[in-house]
């Protein structure tokens, strides 16, 4: 029996969770120069970054919890996904990060977060969190004014207006506009997923698991990953068990998403998981530490689990990040902001109420930034994630200002690509990089989890590398999603009621066998062209 396991697809089409390490951006960025990056409102030093396909958010709580080692600036984070769910998660987890510490203290808080990332099922108390707050931003994103007094970090400016009423709709839904459990099965729609991918190997999925894990992730530097929580994700979708198993029965509704896919020769609009069933949300946040006990070993086994080293990292991250909460809380009151609890260290500033802002930018605007002045040469760091690379061109080169950075995400932690053809992917990153402008930087530390360059002086747009072009398969040829490719399995996407927004797979040739771009696009970059499908034929 024919199986796609080892097919690159068990990372789906939709990325829900980052597949690297979480970055401090001004570690990454060109050093502050006050003369030409000042704000003339603020007289602060700016920093512009462009993200595309960053997911999570786990860069930007990153950066924000760090920013105390730093000299002060205002950062503009423009956000750049493929999808509007993306979108809306991005703005529930900022939410969530930045909420009142009245109202939610912070472990609650972290558990939260965690739960909410990267659980396929959830607590009530969660649950009933999430439809909370997906209520509110349902109500606030139609209101500009009434988003920009209670979410002032927050610009949805750029998007257009039926992406706006399309993130509405992702909200109610998420908010239980659709009654009952039924709306959305996770418990189902997972398993079924994995009966898909396995085939044949379902009733041996443990011994696959354990095959991914210790010869894939723990060769590549995630031996902190436990088997047993890493066999729990793989069988029902739960990565951080904090409490009781039964208590986690609440399907995530932030982990949906709408498609529309072939079925007995008709176009039938259909909800369900699309996402990553490979590698699991350990990464981000549980393979790293500043404190370097938490990675320690006893007889050659870690004393701590991935899970346990996430939620200490998300537990820290989020208790620097609650200082730019309550500076905003705090904005028009100079009393409260001379607090000591709003300053993370004696001696340091306290973040004022404007000093960053998350930018979301149209769906598909990567090749045409370019075009508007306000982003040419702007920006001082570009992140690229792995699935969005096919997207990296000399005219998304020419929005990052000269002597700018440019860090790409590379394939490491993707369970389902061998070793050639993580090479064969950085060699293809490395040229795109230099038809787009850039050249490997001199001093950066070896990676093999980023790829690091910066923009030449006297780069153009419009320049080209012949080894692009002719000699190395172009990324951006997606191969049809799986889901999309065959009929839809019983049992393994809902029909979509009411106003939700569905995007159309895209359909385009694939590579050849084992090729690199067919398994490294489908991530995030298998939707970037759809949604244009989308817009010109549903509307949406």
């Amino acid at each position: 029996m024919t199986t796609p396991a080892g097919s690159g697809r068990g990372f789906g089409s939709v990325s829900w969770w980052g597949l690297s390490p979480a970055l401090d951006l001004q570690a990454e960025s060109p050093p502050v120069d006050p003369d030409s990056q000042a704000d003339t409102v603020h007289s602060t030093p700016e920093l512009d970054v462009l993200l595309l396909g960053s997911v999570d958010g786990r860069h930007l709580l990153r950066t924000l919890s760090r920013a105390k080692l730093w000299p002060r600036r205002r950062f503009n984070f423009f956000v750049l996904e493929n999808n509007l769910e993306a979108v809306a998660r991005h703005m529930l987890i900022f939410s969530l990060a930045l909420e009142d510490p009245e109202k939610m203290g912070l472990q609650e808080r972290s558990e939260t977060f965690l739960e909410v990332w990267g659980n396929a099922l959830l607590r009530p108390p969660v649950a009933a969190f999430v439809r909370a707050q997906a209520d509110l931003l349902a109500h606030l994103v139609p209101e500009p004014d009434r988003l920009e007094e209670q979410l002032p970090w927050l610009s949805l400016r750029a998007l257009k207006f039926r992406e706006r009423d399309a993130l509405e709709a992702v909200f109610r839904f998420w908010a239980g506009g659709e009654k009952g459990p039924e709306a959305f099965p996770m418990s189902r729609l997972w398993d079924s997923r994995l009966r898909h991918y396995l085939g044949s190997r379902y009733d041996a999925r443990r011994g696959v698991s354990d095959w991914d894990l210790r010869m894939k992730l723990h060769d590549r530097g995630a031996q902190v990953i436990h088997t047993q929580e890493f066999r729990r994700w793989r069988d029902t979708g739960v990565a951080f068990e904090l409490r009781d198993s039964s208590a986690y029965h609440v399907p995530n509704r932030t982990l949906a998403s709408g498609r529309l896919l072939s079925y007995r020769g008709e176009r039938v609009a259909a909800r369900g998981y699309w996402g990553d069933i490979a590698t699991g949300p350990f990464v981000a946040f549980g393979i790293e530490a500043d404190d370097e006990s938490l990675l320690r070993t006893s007889n050659g086994q870690p004393v701590k689990t991935a899970g346990e080293i996430t939620q200490h990292n998300v537990t820290e991250l989020l208790r620097e990040v609650a200082a730019w909460g309550r500076a905003r809380a705090s904005r028009g009151d100079p009393e409260e902001q001379q607090r000591p609890e709003a300053s993370p260290e004696p001696g340091t500033p306290a973040p004022t109420p404007e000093s960053f802002t998350v930018h979301f930018l149209p769906l598909n605007s990567a090749e045409t930034l370019h075009h508007k002045s306000c982003y040419n040469g702007r920006f001082q760091l570009l992140y690229v994630a792995c699935g969005m690379v096919h997207l990296l061109s000399p005219e998304l080169g020419a929005c990052v200002a000269p002597g700018g950075n440019l860090i790409v995400e590379l394939a490491r932690y993707l369970v389902d690509v061998r070793q050639e053809q993580l090479q064969g992917f950085n060699t293809q990153v490395r040229e795109r990089a230099q038809a787009a402008g850039f050249a490997p930087q001199t001093r950066a530390r070896p990676s093999e989890t980023f790829a690091r360059f910066c923009k030449s002086q006297d780069s153009a747009l419009g320049s080209t590398d012949p080894a692009v072009e002719s000699g190395t398969p172009s990324l951006d040829v997606l191969a049809q999603p799986l889901e999309a490719s065959s009929p839809a399995p019983e049992g393994l996407t809902q029909p979509l009621q009411g106003g939700t927004p569905h995007w159309e797979p895209c359909q385009l040739p694939s590579e050849s066998p084992g090729s690199l771009s067919e398994v490294l696009a489908q991530p995030q970059g298998a939707l970037a062209l759809s949604n244009c499908e989308s817009d010109s034929k549903t509307g949406v």
